[in-house]
């Protein structure tokens, strides 16, 4: 595909104005390659707030959004499960498509998303900003290093609440069709951390329970995960604790280091042990930082990424294939937790 010329400023749409989409806003305004152009909802209330505190034209469809906005590419902030269609659609008008996590609540859907964008000769990019993060970048960087020698085992919690009215505040909350449960949902950034920092993986085994929301999806799970280099480790998942946001960590075991990142999002640093010494373990603690939100503050950077992609000068983070592989990881944990059985992976040979 031909890279968009560094004189040609890169347009960019935003379909969907709702919680997430104000990270988006904000990243794309840190960039001066990127102009936003348009903004899409179906719900008109947070559509005229879009276009009042953005400035642009606003259109209440996608349909017309492609038909009448001149974009290269465009951002979706929807619902999940709406991502497949849109993508395709975008897609099939030749542009670009930037989809937030997950990129899809079904396996063949997330395939066939790919598959349209390859087809069209555009890119998709799904975005998985956490791993832009400081404390993240330096643990990719000790496991790049193999300073960790043999990885032996790996934790995950994700301890967060997420009440009632929260579900309640959208109907395609809490849905399987839409959004998915505490895996699919919410835990999303931290499935990606399991293949992202660790490897492939060999198989899974998961139970899921909805304990106490009133909601189609689970709100509670645990995983246990084996990988293909022979590390095993769990995850565990909760939307249920009280009374807010406790925990959103990843620990890993090794047979030369042991490692901890957490707080409420994996943004500190707790523990960082190795048996050798690197110049850079005293600064551990200038890769910490403080947080209110769960997203992270990767978003901008993530662009920088996608700039680039587009202007040919570099290679995407986050494709739809590397998309694919926390999607995978996901669909195998729930066929698990349906069938009371170990999942192997890959899904498809």
């Amino acid at each position: 595909m031909q890279p968009i010329p560094k004189d040609k400023t890169i347009r960019i749409a935003v379909v969907g104005c709702g919680r997430i989409s104000r990270n988006h806003f904000e990243a794309i305004k840190t960039h001066n390659d990127l102009q936003l152009v348009g903004v899409c909802d179906t719900d008109q209330q947070s559509l005229a707030k879009a276009v009042e505190e953005q400035g642009v034209s606003g259109f209440s469809s996608l349909d017309q959004l492609l038909d009448e906005c001149e974009c290269d590419v465009v951002a979706l902030c929807t619902p999940s499960g709406f991502h497949p269609e849109q993508t395709v659609r975008s897609a099939a008008k030749g542009v670009h498509v930037v989809t937030e996590k997950p990129m899809a609540t079904r396996w063949q859907d997330g395939v066939n998303m790919v598959k349209a964008c390859d087809q069209a000769n555009v890119r998709l990019f799904v975005v998985k900003q956490n791993r832009r993060n400081s404390t993240l970048q330096l643990l990719k960087r000790v496991i790049t290093e193999k300073r960790f020698g043999r990885i032996y085992m790996v934790n995950l919690n994700v301890f967060w609440s997420r009440p009632q009215h929260y579900y309640d505040s959208a109907k395609w909350r809490g849905t399987w069709e839409l959004d998915g449960g505490a895996f699919m949902n919410q835990a999303s950034h931290y499935v990606d951390l399991i293949d992202w920092l660790i490897g492939p993986v060999d198989c899974v085994q998961a139970m899921t329970g909805t304990l106490d929301r009133d909601i189609e999806v689970e709100d509670t799970g645990v995983l246990n995960i084996k990988w293909r280099n022979g590390a095993m480790g769990s995850m565990n998942v909760t939307m249920l604790t009280y009374p807010k946001n406790y925990e959103g960590s990843i620990t890993i075991l090794g047979e030369k280091g042991t490692v901890r990142v957490g707080g409420i999002a994996v943004n500190e640093i707790q523990h960082w042990e190795f048996a050798d010494k690197q110049d850079y373990d005293d600064k551990i603690i200038d890769a910490n930082y403080e947080t209110t939100s769960l997203y992270g503050f990767g978003h901008p950077l993530y662009y920088k990424n996608v700039v680039d992609v587009l202007r040919g000068q570099a290679e995407p983070e986050t494709d739809g294939r590397e998309g694919l592989k926390s999607l995978e990881l996901l669909i195998a944990a729930y066929l698990s937790a349906r069938d009371g059985r170990t999942v192997s992976l890959p899904l498809e040979i």
